[in-house]
């Protein structure tokens, strides 16, 4: 039994940076879904999260949802300033 079962259009963005620590491989998805927030998978680590500016203000958010440590995080925590 579904919950829903929606097909939707989406705009993905592709996005390869190196930060002083590790390479980031990204896609960053944007949909109507998530209320304006978009989903950010990190290709290299399998992981991703549904980012917004509200999100990257959370003490703790982006290191518990890509397991970085607090560089890499503060990293990809700039990046996404400039994106969502």
């Amino acid at each position: 039994m579904f919950l829903y079962d929606d097909i939707e259009e989406t705009k993905t963005r592709f996005v390869s940076f190196m930060g002083e620590s590790q390479r980031f491989d990204l896609a960053i998805i944007s949909s109507g879904r998530h209320y304006g927030k978009q989903i950010v998978l990190d290709m290299q680590s399998n992981r991703f999260a549904i980012v917004g500016s509200d999100d990257l203000e959370e003490p703790g958010y982006i290191e518990h949802a890509y397991r970085l440590n607090e560089e890499e995080a503060s990293e990809l925590r700039s990046f996404l300033y400039e994106v969502v």
